[in-house]
């Protein structure tokens, strides 16, 4: 069933997370269904967003069965399989005419999984996941990136509207999960080389303010430099991406290069990094603590938040 202003189907969120939790709640607000159901692991995540006008529902399966549409939004593969899968998953009620949209971050091989399932049962399946983090979930401007049975992701254009400032459509299963790594491994890859031009410049008796001066007027301004960097001056890191995430998704897409030979020495060092601050216990704290394993790396101080 389309979503759109003339047919108001009722739809599902399975997962609120810092990002579900925004990218739903822009939905309920949004106008665009008959009724919005929310399901959490942990069911007081429901709680703000039941309190708005959503209901709460006990099971994914549930979910499949009340809903046109149900959308996923996990932590990592591991989720994203058992909720589709598992006991009183999303597949343990598919069937004709109802539809899964997974927009976890996940391998290629997890969604190729999740989307065969699925099939199997004559439901119609989409990955979808996004390029941006708490911010652009909470003001509604993730790029979704798309990819299996097209006629879903035309139906779900007015919710990827609301959600994001832009939705492709990327082919065949596995497109979207492919994209989402080389994108994330890339952040990764950046903010690690940040991390550490921050480190030598403070090293230096450098000005790190001064350095973000000339970062931001010069070809490597960037949106990510201009939000993170005060983080890494503050040395406090409010999580609006994990680091354990990115972490995830560093390993995620050396996987893949190694499945495809493709060398990333790069992200592999990077990959490193995102290791040694989660060992110094900041995998809760914004993928920015990143900066920590570079001033620890030079005998630096005690860290930020964890």
């Amino acid at each position: 069933m389309t979503i759109t202003a003339e047919a108001k189907p009722t739809i599902a969120w399975l997962g609120l997370g810092i990002m579900g939790q925004a990218m739903a709640a822009n939905l309920l607000k949004s106008g665009h269904f008959a009724q919005l159901l929310v399901w959490n692991r942990s069911a007081d995540k429901c709680d703000a967003l039941v309190a708005a006008g959503a209901v709460a529902v006990g099971s994914p399966a549930e979910a499949v069965a009340r809903a046109d549409i149900v959308f996923g939004m996990l932590s990592d593969p591991k989720a994203a399989l058992e909720v589709a899968l598992g006991k009183d998953g999303v597949v343990s009620a598919i069937q004709p005419g109802k539809a899964y949209v997974d927009m976890s971050t996940v391998d290629e091989e997890t969604s190729t999984q999740i989307a065969a399932a699925v099939r199997a049962a004559g439901g119609r399946f989409l990955e979808g996941p996004v390029s941006g983090s708490k911010k652009p979930a909470i003001d509604g401007q993730l790029i979704i990136l798309a990819a299996g049975d097209e006629s879903l992701f035309k139906d779900c254009a007015a919710a990827f509207d609301v959600m994001g400032k832009r939705s492709l459509f990327l082919g065949d299963v596995g497109a979207g999960a492919r994209m989402k790594l080389v994108v994330n491994g890339t952040m990764g890859a950046i903010m690690t080389a940040f991390a550490e031009g921050m480190a030598l410049a403070d090293k230096s008796g450098l000005q790190q303010s001064d350095l973000l001066e000339v970062l931001g007027l010069g070809a490597m301004a960037s949106p990510m430099i201009a939000l993170k960097g005060p983080a890494l001056v503050s040395r406090s890191y409010p999580p609006a991406f994990k680091l354990v995430s990115q972490q995830k998704d560093m390993r995620l897409v050396l996987a893949l290069g190694d499945a495809l030979d493709q060398p990333l020495p790069v992200m592999a060092a990077a990959n490193e990094q995102f290791k040694k601050a989660k060992a110094l216990g900041l995998g809760e704290s914004d993928f920015a603590a990143v900066y920590e394993a570079a001033v620890h790396g030079a005998g630096g101080g005690s860290g930020g938040q964890a």
